[in-house]
């Protein structure tokens, strides 16, 4: 069973939600603040965090932080806030959604699931590694490693790192890429996807350019170069 983490203040959204997200077939487990939120996170490994922004003591944004340290765990934020440039910090500093209240338990439990079903893009194909010299993406153990260390990636990251390097040396356009990792139900700016590939870039700047690269081919969109 599918596990999520609630970690929300407010007793009564907590309970409507938990009650919307057990019809569903989810396992739930509910903190009501960071200290407490993490102590589960740890031992539960849940399958995702729906996550408030305003929490007493340590807030959403800190949380999430901590929690991109160490998982690749999706990340949903909920927040009484609404300015577009909430949403861009949540997404910039690892969310994979964004959700304002007031919000429709159904809708929270449908966003759930678009995130579940798209994070991580994980397929082994039969094969549990793939090498690009330097660079080894550990199918079976959900790692990438680079000179032997794991590179931090977010869900969303890992996805478009994985779907790329299923297709070497193939150009895919920012809508491509959208429809294959963000979703067909995605809302967002395709912006997101240049954010993405720069992060992705910045992570894997120690990857040996001579065997290959994340480019970017103007006018045309993005490719994970191999040298032959």
């Amino acid at each position: 069973m599918k596990s999520v983490l609630i970690v929300e203040d407010e007793q009564a959204i907590a309970r409507v939600l938990a009650a919307y997200l057990r019809k569903a077939e989810f396992e739930v487990h509910h903190a009501a603040d960071g200290k407490a939120a993490l102590t589960l996170f740890d031992s539960i490994n849940p399958s995702i965090v729906l996550l408030d922004v305003m929490l007493p003591g340590m807030d959403g944004w800190d949380l999430l932080r901590i929690i991109r340290e160490k998982s690749a765990c999706p990340v949903i934020m909920l927040t009484a806030l609404d300015d577009i440039t909430d949403r861009l910090n949540g997404l910039n500093a690892g969310a994979d959604d964004y959700m304002s209240k007031p919000f429709v338990p159904e809708e929270v439990v449908a966003r759930v699931n678009a995130v579940l079903r798209r994070n991580p893009h994980w397929a082994s194909g039969g094969q549990d590694k793939r090498s690009f010299g330097n660079l080894v993406i550990d199918l079976a153990a959900k790692q990438v490693l680079l000179n032997g260390a794991e590179v931090a990636l977010t869900p969303r990251d890992l996805s478009l790192l994985i779907f790329l390097s299923e297709y070497p040396n193939r150009t895919f356009t920012r809508d491509h890429l959208i429809e294959q990792v963000w979703g067909m139900d995605y809302e967002g700016s395709d912006r997101a996807v240049d954010l993405s590939i720069k992060r992705l870039r910045q992570a894997l700047s120690h990857w040996t350019t001579e065997t290959g690269e994340i480019r970017t081919l103007r006018g045309m969109g993005y490719q994970f170069w191999i040298a032959n």
